[in-house]
């Protein structure tokens, strides 16, 4: 490393004296070569690359590949980011796809429910109604019973009266009508009916 620049320093010397030389033969030109200023071209730029090489270099190639190992960091870093998004989105569309899942069978839990409670209201509704009617047909053979034994009654009462008439005479009332009703209970009840509505 110590023989370049001596060399380029002999180099230089000897390029220097041979352009000078030229020099004092010609005037300058620029399309004309020149072999001094060819040579300290030459030397300079050598140094200038061995003290580049040196010092500036290995600072710049550094933070190239600083920069190189940082771009590809943000590069795995956003594929990363991409991934985790797309495993989110499938997440999220699973997730929205079992929520839709669960309202659908919330409404067709709701349905049956209400159709349920529709057929048991249903069935209530007439079984209420059918116990109205049962009680209402018992209430009218009550009503029925009553009206007949009132019937029995007034016709015991009114076969009493005209055949106290018939007889003029008032028998004992307790006897008559003990008699009167014993008659009656073995007709059958629409034939008294009958008789009571003649």
């Amino acid at each position: 490393m110590r023989r370049l620049p001596t060399a380029l320093t002999l180099l230089a010397t000897a390029a220097t004296a041979a352009g000078a030389q030229e020099h004092a033969a010609e005037p300058p030109s620029l399309m004309s070569p020149n072999l001094g200023l060819m040579v300290w071209t030459l030397v300079i730029f050598v140094l200038l690359f061995l003290v580049l090489k040196r010092f500036a270099f290995p600072p710049i190639l550094e933070a190239v590949e600083a920069r190189e190992r940082a771009l590809e960091e943000a590069i795995a870093g956003a594929k990363r980011d991409r991934e985790e998004a797309a495993r989110l989105l499938a997440e999220q569309r699973a997730a929205l796809e079992q929520s839709r899942g669960e309202a659908q069978k919330l409404l067709a839990e709701g349905r049956a429910a209400a159709e349920k409670m529709r057929a048991d209201l249903l069935g209530q509704a007439r079984a209420e109604a059918e116990e109205a009617k049962n009680r209402a047909l018992r209430e009218i053979d009550a009503e029925r019973e009553r009206a007949v034994a009132d019937l029995r009654r007034e016709a015991v009462d009114l076969a009493l009266a005209g055949a106290s008439k018939v007889i003029e005479r008032n028998l004992d009332d307790a006897a008559n009508r003990q008699l009167v009703e014993s008659f009656l209970s073995s007709v059958s009840a629409p034939a008294a009916i009958g008789t009571a509505r003649r």
